[in-house]
């Protein structure tokens, strides 16, 4: 995952581009994207906004000659030909051209920060504008902002599961189990569990065989009281031999998120997940806790 990006956006008649560049295991990126129109991207410039002392600028078509950003002639800092104008023999299936929807990403050298690209300029030919050309320059770049963490109601940590996957031995996190103004991530439930059930034994995470998101739905019980319906949202299982660490357990919480694990359900107004689609109904941990006094056994719920 990217360390950190920045997104520029320009937009004309016939042609709409984002460049997002970002840091990724040391390495500086640009993934230049059409959303609109296309255009054979030929060379690429950037700069910071200080537009003192000389200038790199490609000679011949690749120029970026009369480029201006609110009147201010632009010294760029690096530049990198990419390809020569002209589609050739290769037509639109040429790697420089892209049309809607198409991403090239390009390795950008010679810089030590992100904060270093304040200004981006492309150098593109064959575009869908009048002209058939541009000196596209974006300035103003947005800083994205980091996804909000959904918040879980409770996580099973479950050590014995039956054939028919229900929990029958474990222990339940809670959102309210929390220190006060702790928010209920999962990785903040994942780290007290960790810190009361992390050396025990027979509770410990290489015992876990599966983790389950629950939502908590209001209910009422036989007698019409009202209660709170566990109700299960989806379940990590564990690999062969358990799960080696915790982080190797919030890396999978990752690839389920990002595969869609929560599709169906979207954030309430504080952050907690509302169901807007039917989902399986999973059973509460309910067997009895084991007589043992263990350490902080009084914030978790042991099953």
């Amino acid at each position: 995952m990217p360390d950190h990006s920045r997104v520029f956006t320009y937009e004309v008649e016939g042609l709409v581009y984002t460049v997002t560049v970002y840091e990724e295991d040391g390495a500086f990126y640009a993934d230049i994207t059409v959303l609109e129109g296309a255009m054979d991207v030929n060379a690429i410039y950037f700069g910071d906004d200080d537009f003192s002392g000389d200038s790199e600028m490609l000679e011949g078509p690749l120029n970026m000659n009369g480029a201006r950003l609110d009147g201010e002639k632009i010294q760029w800092d690096a530049a990198a030909r990419l390809s020569d104008p002209g589609l050739g023999p290769e037509g639109t299936e040429k790697e420089t051209y892209l049309s809607e929807g198409d991403t090239l990403t390009v390795e950008l050298t010679g810089i030590d920060s992100l904060d270093e690209i304040d200004v981006f300029g492309i150098r593109a030919t064959s575009t869908t504008t009048d002209g058939g050309s541009i000196k596209g320059v974006s300035d103003d770049p947005e800083e994205p902002e980091d996804p909000e963490e959904p918040l879980i109601d409770k996580v099973g940590f479950g050590v014995e599961v039956g054939e028919n996957g229900i929990v029958s031995n474990g222990v339940n996190v809670f959102a309210d189990d929390l220190p006060e103004g702790e928010d209920a991530t999962f990785e903040n439930l994942l780290n007290l569990y960790m810190s009361a059930w992390g050396d025990h034994p027979d509770y410990n995470l290489a015992e876990v065989e599966t983790v389950v998101f629950y939502e908590l739905v209001p209910g009422t019980d036989e007698n019409g009281d009202p209660i709170e319906i566990p109700q299960e949202l989806f379940r990590i299982d564990a690999p062969e031999g358990g799960f080696a660490s915790a982080d190797e357990l919030l890396a999978a919480y990752d690839d389920a998120i990002e595969s869609g694990a929560l599709e169906g359900a979207t954030p309430d107004e504080d952050g907690g997940l509302e169901l807007m689609a039917a989902l399986s109904l999973g059973e509460d941990f309910g067997a009895e806790a084991p007589e043992e006094d263990f350490a902080d056994e009084d914030d978790l719920e042991l099953i």
